[in-house]
């Protein structure tokens, strides 16, 4: 989702020529792997008021200064699609950089710790007086960020509206095959009523999620409008792989508790979904204000 769609898929949609020869097929080939450096410690939800800079010098290169958070790929990517502020407040004063992670100057932290995705590279990055020449602004034009990074986040939320659904089967599966084997009370788990009611409701919500990201994926295929779809598609799928996988640890009792079952990485993995690219919240307020035409940011 972050290399090829946030990234790569950035740079085919709105790079120049030549920063496509010089990305896209080392990209393709994996030589390179990509980042996508929008979130930052402070500001999250609301990229249109980001701090990083980007300073232009006399020689038509940039400095980039600023701190990126929760980043994917961070600390093992070659290139980071970097967001920063090259005009004024709001949106149209942020534009988009292809930076080398090699650049001196630029740092990449990983965090530890995390709940979930514990085999996922995750960092911060710290740029300090990072200087880029001009053809590192992606498309060779200012003002653009915010457009380049919303329109990545659309398929992101494709992407992730898949995985998703993928976690939420691999949940689904997992419970059915524990409760046909375990036994209690003389019969499988997966005998008694209010177990085979779990597996049920999960059967159908998997259902759903994968039906409304195929319709984001037919959407785009159309080259029709897909963003309200792909916010409805990574909301919907978010929420039910946390309830998908709330209920396998349910179903395998304690035993879904330790680390020797899945079930609980399931869970531990499915809780982050809900807050990348844009938190369920944010997902309801754009899908509200389609409806209504009312904004409620």
């Amino acid at each position: 989702s972050v290399h090829l769609g946030l990234v790569a898929g950035s740079i085919e949609r709105w790079g120049t020529q030549e920063q496509k020869e010089h990305w896209l097929p080392r990209m393709a080939t994996g030589e390179v792997l990509g980042c996508f450096g929008l979130t930052e410690p402070d500001y999250g939800s609301n990229p249109a008021d980001l701090q990083a800079s980007a300073v232009k010098q006399p020689d038509g290169g940039y400095l980039l200064n600023g701190n990126k958070i929760f980043i994917t790929n961070g600390t093992i990517a070659g290139v980071t699609l970097f967001m920063a502020r090259t005009g004024g407040p709001g949106a149209r004063g942020v534009s988009a950089f292809l930076v080398p992670n090699d650049t001196p100057g630029f740092e990449a932290k990983a965090i530890h710790g995390k709940l979930g995705l514990r085999s996922c590279d995750t960092a911060e990055l710290v740029l300090r007086d990072v200087k880029v020449g001009p053809e590192a602004l992606l498309g060779g034009e200012e003002g653009k960020g915010i457009r380049v990074a919303l329109t990545a986040l659309n398929d992101g939320r494709m992407s992730l509206g898949a995985s998703c659904t993928g976690l939420g089967q691999a949940a689904l599966d997992t419970m059915v095959a524990y409760t046909k084997d375990r036994k209690q009370f003389g019969k499988p788990v997966a005998g008694h009523q209010l177990v085979q009611a779990m597996i049920a409701d999960t059967a159908v919500e998997v259902d759903c999620a994968r039906l409304l990201t195929y319709r984001v994926a037919d959407l785009k295929t159309r080259g029709e409008d897909y963003s309200l779809a792909a916010s409805k598609a990574k909301y919907y799928a978010s929420e039910m792989s946390v309830r998908a996988a709330n209920a396998c640890v349910q179903a395998h009792g304690g035993y879904g508790y330790i680390d020797e079952y899945a079930a609980g990485k399931y869970l531990r993995d499915a809780r982050v979904t809900t807050l990348y690219e844009g938190t369920s919240q944010i997902q309801q307020l754009i899908i509200g204000r389609a409806l209504t035409g009312i904004s409620a940011f």
